[in-house]
Formats: structure tokens, C-alpha cells, sequence
């Protein structure tokens, strides 16, 4: 758990906050979707987890196995 509270930034406290603000605001309505949301935007910042936090947005690098040959030139007159 020590290693999940090291690394906090001021977008992830932000983030912590806004999701805190729309649970309270979700029992306080008593809306149940408003409290699955903020409790979805609370846990997201406490568990460093997100859309692209195992890399899911990074593209694979294909090795090209065509080889580039040198081009040489004739001077034409």
C-alpha cells in the first residue's frame, strides 16, 4: 500500500477530489448512478489506475524486415 501513496501529483489529488465531490453529491441526492460514478472517480486516483496505466494505449513497434540497399549514382553530362 506504501508503494501506491508514493508517487501522488497534483492532477491525481484533483482527481481524487472531483470524484469525492460526486459521491457526496450522490448520497446526498440519493442517486444511486451518481454514487457509482463517484465512487468509480475515487477509486481511479486511490488505485493509480486508468485507461492507459498498463500501457494499453501504446502502439507495438513492428521490425521491418526489408533492408534499405545504398543507391549509387552516375553523373549524367
Amino acid at each position: 500500500m506504501r508503494n501506491r501513496l508514493k508517487n501522488w501529483n497534483v492532477l491525481r489529488v484533483i482527481r481524487l477530489v472531483f470524484g469525492l465531490y460526486v459521491l457526496i453529491q450522490g448520497v446526498y441526492a440519493r442517486d444511486m448512478s451518481y454514487v457509482l460514478i463517484g465512487g468509480l472517480f475515487t477509486l481511479m486516483p486511490v488505485l493509480n489506475i486508468g485507461c492507459c496505466s498498463t500501457s494499453g494505449c501504446a502502439t507495438t513497434n513492428r521490425k521491418s524486415e526489408v533492408t534499405t540497399e545504398d543507391i549509387s549514382y552516375e553523373e549524367v553530362r
